[in-house]
């Protein structure tokens, strides 16, 4: 009996350490349940409970990071695994599962220090962070997500990527996302390995399940995509003082600026500007390919973008913004392979082709603006074969990469690109190139620069 006893004590303190705090619940409306039992406002959210809210809940949970997690309506969610660990912030673990429904996640402070270790998982799909807000919609075949501010990495189950997998799943099935892409989401299909790019209304999270108005604005967004937007106006002004007071409570403090003094200048200011967002690239492929789905409509791209190229298949586009990239007089930068698509084309007569998926790897891109200039390589690989592939060219004032001609030699590339602040620094560039006599490809790289 007493050596039962024991074990049984063993038992649930092993049972209390796993199962840690993952947050307190600052706000809560409508029917709304944690792990079977109802939500009970400043209760605490321990690791794996099931969180459930019914067709008028809204769940507001702060984590013990200062981050936020929001459960809409109709919505099944758990926070699997939050573990900080403040030695050694690269330890830290923070795992989110949506079954179903409408979420919102909001980064913390721990999770900003271990994005490598953030994961999101919905049905279909994994979703990582670059230290982020974004929201999310999932049910038993479909995953979208859109961002409010920074930007997200999202793959479908496949390969190496699976859902009882740590971080975000990154490689040539992965893509990203970012805040400054307005009006876009990606969509993840069971059975899908690669996101679509999707232009957002109707689809969107919001659109499906709206915010309250009363829901927190994303920290440091402007209007262009905060959540609170989409939800009706708020009659009762100190609810939504009181609630936003809750919400930033033990949140860092910044310190409060001191209040301006405005002085009239003598004479007026010449001209005014506004601050605008660094224009991002765009890219995608525009038609389909092999019984595949385009990835982006191209009408209503450049309905918000500038085209700058179409190659084949794949279009290359620039944001809104501030003024065109202003490319350094000196030095030079590395830039990493983080996304692809590339199609091989078999031509066996003028009229009969066949259209055959490949997949890019050690890939490598320099640019050297003191003699403004760069070179790329990559490896392209079929089923049965590998090639390398390679293009140099000139770099261009505004930032445009404008590839050397290839004149039809095998394994070299005819390419446009475009470099971009993008993310801390990013490149992107569409391509098409000769393999042999009866070969040729066409696809497009997005880069990041190298840490």
């Amino acid at each position: 009996m007493w050596r039962s006893l024991v074990f049984i004590a063993l038992a649930c303190a092993v049972q209390a350490v796993q199962a840690a705090e993952a947050g307190k619940i600052i706000f809560v409306a409508g029917k709304v349940d944690v792990a079977g039992q109802p939500a009970v406002n400043g209760a605490p959210v321990q690791e794996g409970q099931m969180l459930t809210t019914g067709a008028d809940g809204f769940l507001y949970i702060r984590t013990v990071d200062h981050g936020l997690f929001i459960l809409r309506p109709n919505t099944e969610a758990r926070i699997a695994t939050y573990h900080v660990d403040e030695k050694n912030p690269a330890n830290t673990q923070v795992k989110f599962e949506l079954l179903s429904g409408v979420a919102r996640s909001q980064s913390g402070t721990a999770v900003k220090q271990a994005r490598q270790n953030f994961r999101f998982n919905t049905p279909v799909a994994a979703i990582g962070v670059r230290g982020t807000d974004f929201t999310v919609f999932a049910d038993h075949d479909t995953a979208r997500v859109a961002v409010i501010s920074g930007a997200i990495v999202m793959s479908g189950f496949t390969g190496a990527c699976s859902p009882g997998g740590a971080g975000p799943c990154e490689g040539g099935a992965s893509r990203e996302l970012s805040a400054a892409q307005r009006g876009l989401l990606l969509q993840v299909q069971r059975g899908q390995a690669m996101p679509q790019l999707l232009q957002g209304s109707p689809l969107s999270p919001d659109q499906v399940s709206p915010p309250r108005a009363d829901e927190p604005l994303a920290h440091g967004a402007g209007t262009g995509g905060g959540a609170s937007s989409a939800g009706q106006p708020n009659l009762d002004a100190q609810k939504t003082v009181n609630l936003v007071k809750v919400v930033d409570k033990e949140a860092p403090v910044q310190p409060a600026p001191p209040p301006p003094v405005v002085v009239p200048p003598p004479v007026p200011p010449a001209e005014v500007s506004l601050a605008l967002p660094e224009r991002d690239i765009v890219w995608g492929r525009w038609q389909p390919v092999a019984g595949l789905p385009p990835k982006l409509i191209l009408s209503i791209a450049k309905e918000q973008n500038e085209l700058l190229r179409l190659n084949g298949n794949y279009a290359l586009l620039r944001g809104p913004g501030s003024d065109n990239y202003v490319a350094p007089v000196n030095g030079s930068l590395g830039f990493q392979l983080r996304d692809s698509e590339a199609f091989v084309y078999t031509n066996f007569t003028p009229t009969y082709r066949i259209e055959t998926p490949a997949t890019l790897s050690n890939g490598t891109l320099n640019v050297d603006f003191g003699s403004k200039t760069f070179a790329t390589g990559f490896d392209l690989s079929t089923s049965a074969e590998t090639f390398r592939l390679q293009g140099t060219g000139a770099v261009g004032a505004d930032g445009q990469l404008h590839g050397d001609a290839s004149n039809g030699r095998p394994g070299a590339i005819d390419l446009q690109g475009l470099l971009s602040k993008q993310n801390g620094g990013s490149a992107a560039y569409i391509f098409d190139g000769r393999l042999d006599e009866k070969r040729t490809v066409n696809g497009a790289t997005y880069w990041e620069r190298k840490p």
